[in-house]
């Protein structure tokens, strides 16, 4: 099976202090990768090269694009780029206010993402607007109303429809319950688990909670000062952590 996305030798540098250093990986389709550290351990600087929201220093990001196969989404023209992050790849934010369009309604904001893959009839685009808004557990009658009357865990739920509602293949995500309250957070993990294994997407999953990598991620990294330290399968990692640092983080979850 041909990886959905080859990362070779990826590395970004802020003057002297390190964001990611070396990262290397494949991810093939249907499968989820968590990607765990502390703050400031290069997760976040990781996930946005690789989304191409920053430029790395080195390194590929080689993509299985629908039309031309393997393609170095690094040195991809402005335009293509723009257009494979309105298709084949989704971007589901920490803040959902940085995912969604406040000042447009909740069908709007799914709407939009189908208008700009091509979608013109305005029945239909709503007619799909209502199914993905039931999809995400937004009751139908809300579809007029804007994001800012939403609770944050609705917002999110929006954003997470948003994205979805093209069909992508790979989606990336930035501590997706992050802030949220734990009876909130468990109710989006499972919307998540569930759309993940419906719709066979492979995604990149940033956190920092092992809870929420253990349920979602089937692969896991851990960083620590932009470096690789520990690899494997999630379950394997966290039940047995080898690296010193993986060990650490892992213990201080267990003595909480």
């Amino acid at each position: 099976m041909t990886p959905l996305l080859q990362v070779t030798g990826l590395s970004k540098h802020y003057g002297a202090r390190i964001g990611c250093a070396g990262v290397a990986f494949d991810l093939y389709p249907g499968e989820v990768l968590g990607i765990v550290g502390e703050s400031g351990s290069g997760k976040s600087t990781l996930l946005n090269c690789l989304a191409g929201h920053l430029t790395p220093d080195r390194g590929q990001v080689l993509f299985d694009t629908r039309a031309d196969g393997l393609r170095d989404t690094v040195t991809m023209s402005e335009p293509e780029r723009r257009m494979l992050a309105r298709t084949d790849w989704a971007f589901v934010h920490q803040n959902p206010r940085d995912g969604l369009r406040m000042g447009v309604s909740a069908g709007g904001n799914v709407g939009e993402r189908l208008m700009a893959v091509g979608g013109r009839h305005y029945g239909r685009i709503r007619d799909t607007a209502t199914d993905w808004l039931g999809r995400v557990e937004i009751a139908a009658d809300r579809i007029d109303d804007r994001p800012s009357a939403f609770s944050g865990g609705m917002q999110q739920r929006l954003q997470i429809a948003r994205n979805l509602v093209t069909g992508p293949r790979l989606v990336f995500m930035d501590e997706p319950t992050g802030g949220l309250d734990v009876s909130v957070q468990a109710r989006l993990l499972d919307l998540l688990r569930g759309l993940v294994r419906e719709m066979g997407l492979s995604a990149i999953l940033v956190t920092h909670d092992l809870a929420v990598v253990r349920l979602l991620a089937d692969r896991l990294m851990v960083m620590k000062s932009g470096h690789v330290v520990e690899a494997g399968l999630t379950d394997q990692v966290l039940d047995d952590p080898q690296h010193p640092y993986t060990q650490l983080l892992v213990s201080s979850v267990l003595q909480m």
